[in-house]
């Protein structure tokens, strides 16, 4: 039902594939529209409890499709506006992703590529993946993927790869944090899978507030610290995922949502 992704889900994974490797899987207006109606999906589907993220064919992504490009250069400056608050809205939507999201970087991922990658919880790249914000060497900036990258890597290493566009090895981009983990190609599917299995130990509920926890501490003060996350394990602790995971702990058994049968 998508022209340039691949959607399927095996058993409560969502494996998203984009799926345009004739151009290395860049974007155009139409990823960016069916990556918000799938990921919208996977949001409303219920037993759905994580996202893989990744690229078919050589490549992961190589940001922008030229041709796209090429309708863009004529748009007005309103015309433009739209454009990139659609492509904002997608990456905050990833970012901001209650479920879990894991990026298999299968290679190269550049520009908005590189965007993709930092937006995603866990980042697993074969050791020959290639990243690189080389949009200044277009005249162009990182804008929209900004927020998001200097997130994952510091302010330091986005001082030196915005302004030079130089692209980095898997190694180098886990040494700045933008990646997690590095592994041979043919380990790629065997480490996605190890962390998929660890992310299905976890209660659903106690990792969507984990990912809010990460989005609204690090912006409160003290303070206000305080009152809000006595608030929210008080609310973890009498909901029925936190008694459920306290009663397995004493009784030595598996939390029920390790199965995904039982998961609501």
């Amino acid at each position: 039902m998508y022209k340039t992704i691949e959607y399927a889900v095996d058993n409560c994974v969502a494996h998203i594939n984009l799926n345009r490797p004739e151009v290395h899987n860049a974007f155009n207006n139409v990823m960016i529209d069916e990556l918000l109606d799938v990921f919208q999906k996977i949001y409303e589907t219920r037993n759905i409890r994580l996202a893989v993220l990744t690229g078919n064919g050589k490549s992961f992504c190589a940001g922008a499709d030229l041709n796209w490009m090429r309708e863009i250069i004529n748009y007005s400056y309103e015309e433009n506006i739209n454009e990139a608050l659609r492509l904002s809205e997608l990456m905050y939507k990833i970012y901001a992703f209650p479920k879990p999201t894991i990026a298999r970087v299968n290679g190269t991922a550049i520009g908005g590529g590189t965007g993709f990658v930092a937006v995603c919880d866990i980042v697993i790249a074969q050791e020959n993946a290639k990243f690189g914000l080389s949009e200044v060497k277009l005249g162009l900036v990182p804008a929209v993927i900004s927020p998001y990258v200097i997130k994952r890597m510091g302010e330091s290493a986005c001082r030196e790869l915005f302004l030079t566009g130089e692209r980095i090895s898997a190694k180098r981009a886990r040494e700045l944090g933008l990646v997690n983990q590095v592994v041979p190609m043919e380990e790629l599917d065997d480490a996605v899978d190890e962390r998929i299995n660890q992310l299905l130990l976890a209660g659903p509920k106690a990792l969507a507030t984990c990912k809010e926890l990460l989005q609204k501490v690090p912006s409160m003060s003290l303070e206000e610290v305080k009152s809000y996350t006595a608030k929210v394990i008080a609310s973890l602790r009498i909901s029925d995922e936190g008694q459920e995971g306290m009663a397995s702990f004493l009784e030595k058994r598996k939390p029920k949502w390790t199965n995904p049968e039982t998961t609501d």
